[in-house]
C-alpha cells in the first residue's frame, strides 16, 4: 500500500475533538483503506460495502451522520485522522437543502412551507469548495457520491433541489478531476419501490442493497490503482 501524506488541513483546525473513523473495522495492512463519509444514507449502506468488500479493502465509515457540509468542514479533520486512507467516497446535500422549523413537530422539524434552509446553493458551493481542497490534501483517490433522490411528499424537502445541488457538486468535481458515482441516477432506477415509506428519503433494506452495490462498483473501480 501506498504510503500517504495525510496534511492537516488548517482550515479545519478548530474541528472538534472526539470524531474519527469506525475504530470497529480491523485494519489489514496489505487491504486498501476506505473511508465513507455521509449522512444517514451512507449508514444504510455501509454495512452491505463492507461485506462486498470483504478480503478487498477495508471498508471504514465516520462514526454518526455526517449532517451538512458546513457540520462536515468543521469535523472533517478529525474524521480523516492519523490513518492512511486510499479512497474516499464522501457525499453531503440531503440535509443542506433541508428546510427545518424549530416549531415544526415533524421529525427532524422539518419544514418545507415555514421552514429556513440549512445551507443555501452558494453557500453549499462555498462549503464543498472547501471539503475538496483539504480532502485532496491526502492523496487519496476521491470518489463524489451523487446525493439520492428527494421523493414526492416529503415535508422537509422540496422536488428538484436534489437535482439542482448535485449539478453544483459536479461542476466542483468535474473541475478537480474527481470521479463521481451517480447514486441518484442508480437509485431511481428501482424507486419508489425501495423507499421505506412514501415521502421518505431513506430506503428499505433491499434499497440500501441496491445503492451498495452501486459504491462497491464505483470504489473496485479504483481500488486496483492503491494496492
Amino acid at each position: 500500500m501506498m504510503i500517504r501524506n495525510l496534511l492537516p488541513c488548517t482550515l479545519l483546525l478548530f474541528a472538534s475533538l472526539g470524531w474519527s473513523a469506525d475504530a470497529g473495522v480491523e485494519d489489514t495492512p496489505e487491504l486498501p483503506n476506505v473511508l465513507l463519509i455521509g449522512d444517514s444514507i451512507s449508514i444504510g449502506y455501509t454495512p452491505h460495502v463492507q461485506k462486498l468488500l470483504e478480503g478487498q479493502a477495508d471498508v471504514f465509515r465516520i462514526r454518526g451522520n455526517g449532517k451538512h457540509s458546513e457540520f462536515g468542514l468543521k469535523h472533517l479533520n478529525k474524521w480523516l485522522g492519523s490513518r492512511d486512507w486510499d479512497v474516499i467516497h464522501f457525499n453531503w446535500g440531503l440535509w443542506d437543502l433541508c428546510y427545518r422549523n424549530p416549531k415544526s413537530k415533524v421529525q427532524g422539524n422539518r419544514d418545507k412551507v415555514n421552514g429556513t434552509l440549512t445551507a443555501t446553493p452558494e453557500q453549499y458551493r462555498a462549503n464543498l469548495e472547501a471539503i475538496v481542497a483539504c480532502l485532496k490534501k491526502t492523496d487519496a483517490t476521491l470518489i463524489w457520491c451523487a446525493t439520492t433522490p428527494v421523493p414526492e411528499h416529503e415535508a422537509g424537502r422540496k422536488l428538484g433541489d436534489d437535482v439542482k445541488y448535485n449539478r453544483i457538486a459536479d461542476e466542483i468535481m468535474k473541475a478537480n478531476e474527481i470521479a463521481i458515482n451517480d447514486l441518484h441516477s442508480h437509485a431511481l432506477l428501482k424507486l419508489p419501490e425501495i423507499l421505506v415509506r412514501r415521502g421518505d428519503v431513506h430506503f428499505s433494506e433491499a434499497g440500501y442493497i441496491h445503492l451498495a452495490e452501486k459504491v462497491t462498483h464505483e470504489i473496485l473501480a479504483v481500488i486496483g490503482d492503491v494496492k
